[in-house]
């Protein structure tokens, strides 16, 4: 059976962008410094490398992110991201969730408007590695509360934003085993497994 793996960084007040996320705008006022940890430090849409590497725990994290066979991302992420400038930014097939599939979406994605069949199909394409949930904050909160996920990683930013969209909404309660916790300057990056 495929393992199902949800991955998603937070800031420490539970935010996953800041606030007015929205294409042009990104990851919101001041979401940038969510995913320092990715970059090595400072970045923006408009400079995206910081020039400065990964520290090893970042890098373990950024590499357990390009395990999986496949990735299951929600529309508001991928418009938000400006659809990654119509390119695959990973190694392997992205499933797009989206009640607005149109003639104008970029190749290179594949569309499904319903989860199940986003999971069969990336299930079929990871074959044994995991389908990564890579976000955002919907899509992971409807797997969560589906029952899908085995695995879910945390990976929270020493900032606090005030405001924005947050990772939980009151919907979803479970209890969590842990399994690793990695941290640098930058990220503490949590790891659990959920029973199911």
């Amino acid at each position: 059976m495929t393992r199902i793996h949800a991955d998603i960084t937070v800031s420490l007040d539970g935010f996953v962008t800041g606030p007015d996320p929205r294409p042009g705008r990104g990851l919101g006022e001041g979401g940038e410094r969510l995913h320092y940890w990715i970059f090595g430090g400072p970045w923006t849409y408009d400079s995206p490398s910081s020039g400065q590497e990964a520290t090893r725990a970042d890098a373990e994290a950024a590499a357990d992110l390009v395990d999986a066979g496949a990735v299951i991302v929600g529309r508001g992420m991928f418009d938000d991201g400006e659809q990654w400038g119509g390119e695959n930014p990973y190694p392997m097939p992205i499933f797009v969730l989206t009640s607005r599939i149109t003639d104008d979406l970029p190749a290179g994605f594949t569309y499904l408007s319903d989860l199940d069949s986003a999971l069969t199909q990336a299930a079929a394409v990871a074959g044994e590695r995991p389908v990564l949930i890579g976000g955002g904050p919907t899509v992971i909160r409807q797997c969560l509360r589906a029952g899908v996920v085995d695995r879910l990683t945390l990976h929270i930013a020493p900032v606090v934003l005030g405001g924005g969209t947050p990772l939980f909404d009151g919907g979803f309660a479970a209890d969590l085993t842990p399994v690793r916790c990695r941290h640098s300057a930058l990220a503490t990056h949590l790891t659990y497994d959920l029973g199911r």
